[in-house]
């Protein structure tokens, strides 16, 4: 590749549609942009911005609206000026949830403007190549329902348990059967023409709370995946940390520090430990110790202080803002109150602490924002350059 200097003008064409098609992407909701308001909005000439528009137009991602409907022109200035708009229509991203009970998929344009849902259902036992083709099956579900061809997908982002290394494979993974060592973003790529990355599910769902949840506005954020293997995401600055091998945040771990109680013992009523991926049976403990279930009550206190505990070593050094608490559909109110007294007597400053406001679909909305922040990369990296 040659050298970049000052005067190329290849990157300078290409920073300006950079620019511009920020600008638009901005509007992707009427009113459109004239190229007056281009000019306005980017600093650049009015000749820079016809000539960009035109590479834009030619790409595919931008599109001129027609004149509103029922609106003359004034014959004393001429006819209306031209209008354009980002065409958000022009591809799309997919997010995924690989979970122990679950796949879901989830389906937006280019702005990360919702486009469909789909679910399936996967049992606890299944081998990894059974998860697989549900996963599969979710994914055609969604793209068949939305009519969106699956050669308009930009990028897949996926949320996986386990500790995920940087080339998608799940290096470690204690929650689903045959997952640890699979090539999960090599498997996946198979079925599609575009990239595929793979995430571990608390680190997404971090990034889904601070897209559109609970730590909105928040950069210091820690999101704590609650379950019978507890995992934790981190932003820090606004930033996803993974740590060195992929596996920051891995509070499930800390029992293996001296103390041998694991989480589906310590909330077994019956002294027999409760099975490994069984989240309904955490629910329905946490659902009886509501109603006053004394051996309930009793587990989940077991089960409260352990994770307050651990959560309270991540965030001594950590030092977020925010502890967002996500994981099961139910019964995880119960766990705040304890868990802010906890920090409270810990942390010289304690953060605040709240519920997921996404519940169940943190983990594919992740997914979803980091394929379309590796979207976002190219479009304004890249495709600006094909308006040369």
């Amino acid at each position: 590749m040659g050298r970049l200097t000052g005067g190329d003008p290849s990157l300078l064409r290409r920073i300006n549609s950079s620019v511009v098609l920020r600008a638009l992407r901005g509007t992707a909701e009427p009113p459109a942009l004239t190229f007056t308001d281009l000019v306005h909005d980017t600093g650049l000439s009015r000749p820079t911005v016809e000539g960009v528009v035109d590479g834009l137009i030619e790409t595919g991602l931008v599109a001129e609206t027609p004149p509103e409907a029922g609106v003359p022109g004034d014959p004393r200035r001429g006819r209306p000026a031209r209008r354009f708009r980002f065409r958000a229509e022009a591809g799309h991203v997919l997010g995924v949830e690989i979970g122990a009970h679950r796949t879901a998929a989830v389906l937006a344009d280019l702005t990360g403007r919702d486009a469909g849902t789909a679910t399936r259902d996967v049992g606890e036992t299944d081998c990894a190549d059974v998860r697989l083709e549900q996963v599969r099956g979710a994914i055609g579900d969604v793209l068949r329902r939305s009519g969106v061809p699956r050669d308009s997908l930009r990028a897949v982002g996926v949320g996986s348990p386990g500790i995920v290394r940087a080339d998608g494979t799940v290096g470690l993974s204690t929650a689903l059967p045959g997952w640890t060592g699979l090539p999960l973003a090599d498997r996946l790529r198979r079925s599609f023409r575009c990239p595929v990355l793979v995430e571990n599910d608390a680190n997404a769902a971090a990034l889904a709370e601070h897209w559109k949840g609970a730590a909105v506005g928040t950069d210091d954020v820690v999101f704590v995946l609650a379950g019978l293997s507890p995992g934790a995401g981190s932003l820090i600055g606004g930033r996803l940390h993974r740590g060195f091998n992929g596996a920051a945040g891995e509070i499930g771990a800390l029992h293996l520090l001296g103390r041998e109680a694991r989480p589906e013992n310590l909330l077994s009523t019956t002294g027999e430990p409760l099975p490994p991926l069984d989240e309904p049976a955490v629910a329905r403990v946490f659902a009886l110790a509501r109603h006053g279930d004394a051996r309930a009550t009793e587990a989940v206190d077991r089960y409260v202080r352990r994770l307050v505990h651990d959560v309270a070593a991540l965030v001594l050094a950590l030092d977020p803002e925010l502890v967002v608490v996500g994981g099961w559909a139910s019964g995880l109110d119960g766990v705040l109150e304890p868990l802010r007294r906890e920090l409270e007597r810990h942390c010289l400053r304690p953060p605040r602490v709240e519920l997921s406001s996404l519940g169940a679909t943190a983990v594919a909305v992740g997914a979803l924002r980091l394929a379309l922040d590796h979207t976002e990369e190219q479009l304004f990296a890249v495709e600006g350059a094909a308006a040369r």
